[in-house]
């Protein structure tokens, strides 16, 4: 009987230890299959991915903020010359899958003064070009890839040259502009102690109300009007 009782707790044990090393052999077939399907995947959790958009260069790169590194370029087109690609530093706000002259994929950002995203095209032939009526356009391919790549929140730097927000060069800015060069004059009135308001890049009455107390208490011809001399007076200076 002890004999007996003896055996049943060796095979018992046996089987308990085929059970245990089977487990741990399947346990490394699944991390290394995992490995092997994600080994072309760029974004890894924990990942903190940024995107750089160069206007004059029609090229949208996503950065690894972790490694500092480039990690994917794409082709772009952007805005015509009366409806620039807004300037500066933004965030995806909506993420959407649309069609028609969006192409497949919507990338909204948070621009104050208009609604404006990184969407694809039924146009590819327009990429590379200013074309746009200010969006980013990408080839339906090129933006589903980045649609699954970023989340919601992702910074995107839109950038023209090395002039920051006067990328487009010194407009006359009259009542009812709007720009990141109109964003940059609020700042400065507002540093000033004149604007009170919002910077939200749209040249509205409290703006204007702001520069005509600047110009008035400047001695400076009044106008509506913010020309060359009036950034100058501003200090606002673009320089090599």
């Amino acid at each position: 009987m002890n004999a007996r009782i003896k055996l049943i707790l060796l095979l018992f044990i046996l089987v308990l230890i085929v059970i245990i090393i089977g487990n741990y052999i399947h346990n490394i077939f699944i991390k290394n299959n995992a490995l092997e399907d994600n080994r072309d995947t760029y974004v890894e959790d924990g990942s903190n991915l940024s995107i750089l958009i160069e206007v004059d260069r029609k090229r949208l790169s996503v950065i690894d903020m972790n490694n500092n590194v480039v990690i994917k370029t794409y082709a772009v087109a952007t805005g015509k010359s009366d409806t620039p690609t807004p300037l500066g530093t933004f965030k995806i706000v909506e993420k959407a899958k649309w069609g028609g002259g969006f192409g497949s994929r919507w990338l909204g950002l948070n621009v104050p003064w208009g609604r404006y995203g990184i969407h694809g095209t039924n146009r590819p032939g327009s990429i590379g070009f200013n074309a746009s009526a200010g969006c980013v356009r990408m080839r339906n391919k090129d933006v589903e890839e980045l649609f699954d790549m970023v989340d919601y929140n992702t910074t995107v730097t839109i950038i023209n040259g090395i002039y920051g927000p006067f990328g487009y060069g010194f407009r006359n800015l009259k009542p009812g502009d709007r720009g990141a060069d109109v964003a940059e004059v609020q700042k400065r009135l507002k540093i000033l102690g004149y604007y009170s308001g919002n910077v939200d890049g749209i040249y509205g009455e409290g703006m204007k109300q702001a520069l005509i107390q600047f110009l008035n208490n400047n001695n400076i011809p009044l106008t509506d009007t913010i020309d060359s001399s009036i950034y100058e007076k501003l200090n606002i200076i673009l320089m090599d």
